[in-house]
């Protein structure tokens, strides 16, 4: 497949980039940071010597919507077209951090909602215009329910969850298939820290999992899979509850 992923420099989205490489998808990166995505590429490299499927790099920073529209245009030049779409890429904070620093909130909030669904949006019109396509986004667990300790944070991942969803029953029978993954806690810099629950994931695990939902199809998943059990439980858990417990 020619594959093109958002946010694979670190953490899950690099863990899933190796498992593409290893097994010959041809991939183009998009980051925003130039020797970020040239480590990448070397790494790749590394891992699968004869891997000729890397197919470069381009700029594109979630935070500058006048970077999508040019980077995706290169790389479905680098690829000749364009079948999967993958986003990694986002923004985390704590509860703490966030109320501290309204600046910061803002630009959360702008770059994991509405700036990922513009990205988004011009993903599925590239996709679309060749007859579908794949569009498989990283949202999060966060986004399921309001709590107390991811209230801004998960409220950004609750309208794109939202907005995933919508895609999909939407478009899927254009042609165009939209996956969103739900993480739990996983041990990448993103949450280094943090205190790890029990049932903490890691990277590689997650690509697994993520890399099975694409070749399937699988509109949603929970990864770490015991996280769809977890939010089952707290999706079902009264009001008077949620305001006392600090899950």
């Amino acid at each position: 497949m020619n594959i093109v992923m958002l946010g694979a420099t670190r953490g899950m989205g690099r863990a899933l980039a190796r498992l593409l490489a290893e097994r010959g998808d041809r991939v183009f990166l998009l980051g925003r940071d130039a020797e970020e995505l040239e480590r990448s590429a070397a790494d790749l490299a590394v891992r699968a010597p004869n891997f000729k499927g890397f197919r470069g790099h381009a700029p594109c920073d979630l935070s500058d919507t006048q970077s999508f529209a040019p980077a995706l245009r290169a790389a479905e030049e680098a690829l000749g077209r364009v079948d999967v779409v993958v986003v990694t890429a986002g923004l985390f904070a704590t509860q703490e951090q966030l109320e501290a620093d309204i600046d910061r909130t803002e630009l959360l909030l702008r770059v994991n909602f509405t700036n990922t669904v513009v990205f988004c949006e011009h993903a599925r019109a590239t996709l679309m215009a060749r007859g579908g396509g794949t569009l498989c986004v990283f949202s999060s667990v966060a986004g399921d329910r309001g709590r107390k300790p991811v209230a801004l944070y998960g409220a950004s991942k609750a309208g794109l969850s939202h907005y995933l969803e919508s895609l999909d029953h939407r478009f899927r029978d254009q042609g165009l298939v939209t996956i969103c993954v739900k993480p739990g806690f996983v041990n990448t810099g993103m949450t280094a820290g943090l205190k790890p629950p029990p049932f903490a994931g890691e990277p590689e695990k997650v690509a697994r999992d993520v890399l099975k939902a694409i070749d399937a199809g699988t509109p949603m998943i929970y990864t770490p899979s015991i996280w769809r059990l977890i939010m089952l439980v707290i999706l079902h858990l009264p009001r008077a509850v949620m305001r006392r417990v600090g899950f």
